[in-house]
């Protein structure tokens, strides 16, 4: 068997959005073997989401995980879970458990994932991305802004589905096992992160065992969007370390 048919898989898992990586996205990957998801909608439980993936991945023999924010939470439920063909995992503006830890905020989120109609599309969007919004949105390959971070959930997210995932990630804990993960993680981290705090990346460090940190200067939350490329780099540069076999299809 030659050395590109042992490259596993990277399987792409959305964000808060749902919405699958877009070709911008996965062009940095070269000629890596690439899947991408668009979440189910309507489900309000973590584990039903990893279920999802699962299934999705049932005719892969080897494969990595890239969880993006919500699917960060995802990819990490199904990690421990210890899947037969998971090689490594990435994570990536991602958390353990519900990040949000500020009472006013959670009941804030509780109200927003309630909203229907034009409270939806006008305020819970228009509150979210600024939430989502960090000064170096606009130095990326491709230049983000708040507009842009809304206009992504006005065509990928129905309002019940945003309510669901607001249910799933206030009631996600996966911090006791974390030990579980058994394969090479890394957790990509941008520099500002209103949205998640620091103490996530830190939790996931401190319980993964072969877990290591990346984090990317002057991005902000949406790097997957804004830093396609400089975000690939990170995840291809983490392949190459821990999976030889990816290093000629990663254009190393």
């Amino acid at each position: 068997m030659s050395t590109i048919e042992k490259v596993p898989t990277l399987v792409f898992i959305p964000c808060f959005s749902g919405a699958p990586w877009s070709a911008e996205q996965l062009a940095p990957y070269g000629e890596l073997p690439r899947r991408t998801l668009r979440l189910p909608e309507g489900v309000n439980d973590i584990e039903r989401y990893a279920d999802f993936v699962e299934n999705a991945v049932a005719d892969l023999d080897d494969y990595v995980l890239v969880g993006d924010s919500f699917g960060a939470n995802i990819a990490l439920a199904l990690a421990t879970r210890r899947p037969q063909g998971l090689r490594a995992l990435v994570v990536s503006g991602g958390f353990a458990a519900n990040p949000v830890d500020s009472k006013p905020w959670k009941a804030l989120a509780q109200v927003m994932g309630k909203a229907r109609g034009l409270f939806y599309r006008q305020l819970t969007l228009r509150a979210h991305a600024h939430r989502l919004a960090s000064p170096f949105d606009g130095e990326g390959q491709v230049p983000w802004s708040e507009a842009r971070s809304r206009e992504v959930f006005l065509a990928n997210t129905p309002a019940a589905s945003f309510g669901a995932r607001v249910q799933a990630v206030l009631t996600a804990d996966y911090v006791e096992v974390l030990g579980q993960v058994q394969v090479p993680t890394l957790i990509l981290t941008p520099s500002h992160d209103v949205l998640i705090g620091e103490n996530a990346s830190k939790i996931m460090l401190a319980g993964i065992p072969d877990a290591r940190e990346v984090v990317l200067p002057r991005t902000g939350h949406m790097f997957r969007f804004s830093h396609p490329a400089t975000y690939a780099t990170a995840v291809k540069d983490f392949l190459t370390a821990v999976l030889p076999t990816t290093r000629q299809a990663a254009g190393a």
